[in-house]
């Protein structure tokens, strides 16, 4: 089944844009299929590059309008699949959108660290960025009912919704479909293009933040586990949010004293990644970390929201030394929202005392099974 992605149509508003669409997110998300889709929507004369090709790298390599006009001949719509293997891309965009001004160009890649930072500079007010992640349930709501959203819950807080994994019909062949993406696809970037040396070392501490999502990380004791230095952990981190598997919160504070500010939490854009790091599929009643679950999920959820719907929006997690906290905090244009997640509500939900004390004006929502999808899946 072919899900309709929600940033189909701005991309196709793009089209005659004599722009450069960059298109980042990791590997299996559906970014192929997402150009061939461009492509069978529109009438403009397309023209298909895969950058991994040698022979595709050795053509770009010649960097001159010459070459690229016989290259393109009448093309009004490039499409580059994986284009941050090309080296030096983004100095062959720029000459290419500025030599041949009815052309637009549709590029993809799995890694905003290489790709985004070869097309930033070169490109300042002729590109424009999309991210593309797992399947959202906004997405997924097309083609489902109320019912079989609920009845599919469960699978999405230990399977995800990877395009593949979301279409196979047993648990056995999506667990061994996960383990398959973390072994051969999961870290190919980072360990081709940043030349990360231990790839050893990066899976372990992918594997030590999967078992405290949702929990705050020490980056002292994480470079203590693995038997490296902080710096290296930092960096290793940075590398895994590029290329799109983790995020991080920051904690909030008004500069009160007893706000928590410097720790980080990280989470996974994907459950299903996550249980496979652990080897854990097991199914929610047999689980301890069903909080940490459904915490990752709407945090997750909600993240992919606001990147399709482009809100401007920064998020947090909030606590204070006392052992006062709240899951997700948002601010944007100045108002903050409070959201705290509970999976089963068995009890009135207070905001916390020091919270409401310090910020009166902010909104607080308790999120469970029975409201959560205003929150992730907005009409």
């Amino acid at each position: 089944m072919i899900y309709h992605r929600t940033i189909f149509p701005a991309l196709l508003e793009q089209l005659r844009s004599n722009k450069v669409l960059v298109i980042t997110g990791t590997r299996r998300v559906g970014k192929t299929v997402l150009l061939r889709q461009i492509q069978e929507q529109t009438s403009l004369r397309t023209l298909w590059l895969n950058g991994e090709d040698f022979d595709v790298q050795a053509l770009l390599a010649q960097r001159s309008v010459a070459a690229y006009g016989r290259l393109l001949g009448d093309t009004e719509l490039l499409l580059i699949d994986e284009a941050q293997a090309v080296p030096e891309i983004g100095r062959i965009l720029k000459l290419m959108i500025d030599a041949f001004t009815s052309l637009t160009i549709m590029v993809t890649g799995s890694s905003a660290f290489d790709l985004t930072n070869q097309t930033g500079e070169p490109l300042t007010g002729r590109r424009l960025h999309f991210d593309l992640f797992p399947l959202a349930q906004l997405e997924l709501a097309a083609k489902e009912n109320s019912l079989q959203t609920r009845q599919q819950l469960e699978d999405r807080l230990v399977f995800g919704s990877y395009p593949e994994v979301v279409n196979l019909n047993t648990s056995a062949q999506k667990t061994d479909y996960l383990r398959e993406l973390v072994n051969s696809y999961l870290l190919k970037d980072i360990l081709m293009y940043e030349q990360v040396k231990n790839s050893a070392k990066l899976l372990q501490l992918l594997q030590l933040i999967a078992l405290q999502a949702g929990s705050e990380v020490s980056y002292d004791e994480l470079a203590r586990q693995l038997g490296i230095n902080k710096n290296t952990v930092e960096r290793y981190l940075d590398l895994l949010a590029k290329v799109f598997i983790i995020f991080r919160l920051g904690g909030y504070s008004n500069n009160l004293r007893k706000e928590v500010t410097k720790s980080s939490k990280w989470y996974f854009f994907d459950n299903g990644i996550r249980n496979a790091l652990i080897s854990n599929f097991g199914l929610l009643p047999q689980r301890q970390d069903i909080g940490a679950l459904w915490e990752n999920y709407l945090t997750a959820e909600r993240r992919k929201a606001n990147s399709y719907f482009r809100r401007a929006v920064e998020s947090y997690f909030w606590r204070t030394y006392d052992g006062q906290e709240i899951n997700l905090l948002e601010q944007q244009n100045g108002q903050l929202a409070a959201f705290e997640f509970k999976w089963q509500l068995n009890r009135t939900v207070k905001i916390p005392g020091a919270f409401e004390k310090n910020y009166p004006d902010a909104t607080f929502t308790v999120l469970h099974q029975g409201n959560y999808l205003d929150f992730i899946a907005p009409n």
